[in-house]
């Protein structure tokens, strides 16, 4: 009904956040990839210094890259160059081409850092979808990539996991109603799956609203996006990968449950070590910023030293 609408809360905090990614020494940048039908954008670093390293934050399905990484940036900028993209069919990136592997997502990503002058001394972060990108990147380029943090990127599940029962939902169209909603109710199962503690009280005006903004442009090719990460995936096919690699997982996600965390280290080796935030979810970038923040550093800011091969459990301390 025409009146009944709410102030755009949204649309008021997407705002915010690009000033704060401004305020955080990064400016937007679209980049047109030259392939034919790709554009991608991200916030790049206004001007790069020489002497610090390179790091990309990549977001997982949902709103775009600032809504996921706000809390991080400011942090991080002063001790590396920063990027932090738009995977394809999110904010302001997009394609014309068919392609939906998380493998053609890395190589949009290098592309578009290649673009921008970036070949090599990448560190990457990832975060649940965009885990499965920083991956596919590490494989792709090996050369390029220095370390990886991967935090709770289902990347180890097989398509058979689904039929077996290790996820809530028992189809990959469930899933697809779960992860891209289009109504408040889904949004509040949603938020109850990926946070230990959910906010209770969520007006359906905003939810409403989030929806209109967010969660409406591409939801045909984001499922599609979901529908290529479930399709004939088997672990025999997942390429290894040998760079030192810290797993961060929230012990009670019930996305990605935390085996395939665990999955995933014996994948890697002696390469990777494992962290598990105790009292989180799935969404450990907005229930734990601080535990998670903290993990990230002791990985890729604090003196280096070879990842132990063991599991930690902890409150978002590495614990040696």
């Amino acid at each position: 009904m025409t009146g009944a609408r709410c102030f755009s809360f949204t649309a008021f905090q997407d705002r915010c956040f690009r000033r704060s990614f401004s305020a955080a020494g990064l400016k937007s940048a679209t980049t047109d990839l030259g392939d034919g039908g790709t554009v991608m954008h991200c916030w790049v670093p206004k001007s790069m210094a020489a002497s610090k390293p390179f790091l990309v934050l990549i977001h997982g399905i949902g709103a775009n890259a600032m809504w996921q990484w706000n809390d991080f940036v400011s942090s991080l900028t002063s001790r590396f160059n920063v990027f932090v993209p738009d995977l394809v069919f999110f904010g302001d990136s997009y394609t014309t081409k068919p392609e939906r592997s998380e493998s053609f997502q890395a190589r949009c990503v290098m592309a578009m850092l290649e673009a921008h002058g970036v070949h090599s001394r990448l560190n990457i972060v990832g975060l649940s979808y965009g885990g499965f990108v920083a991956y596919s990147m590490a494989a792709q380029f090996p050369e390029s990539v220095d370390r990886l943090v991967l935090c709770c990127a289902g990347v180890c599940l097989e398509e058979k996991d689904m039929d077996e029962g290790m996820f809530k939902v028992r189809t990959v169209d469930e899933a697809v109603n779960l992860l891209l909603p289009q109504t408040p109710e889904k949004i509040r199962e949603l938020v109850k799956l990926t946070f230990v503690k959910p906010i209770k009280v969520l007006p359906s005006c905003f939810l409403n609203d989030f929806i209109d903004v967010m969660c409406t442009e591409y939801r045909q090719e984001r499922k599609e996006l979901i529908q290529a990460l479930h399709k004939d995936r088997k672990m025999s096919n997942l390429p290894k990968i040998s760079k030192p690699t810290q797993i961060i997982w929230g012990e009670q996600d019930q996305i990605f449950p935390l085996e395939l965390a665990h999955r995933l280290k014996r994948h890697i080796g002696e390469k990777a070590n494992l962290v598990v935030l105790k009292n989180a979810g799935h969404a450990i970038n907005v229930e734990k910023p601080k535990e998670t923040y903290k993990n990230i550093k002791s990985f890729l800011i604090d003196p280096l030293t070879p990842p132990s091969n063991q599991e930690n459990h902890s409150n978002g301390h590495k614990v040696d």
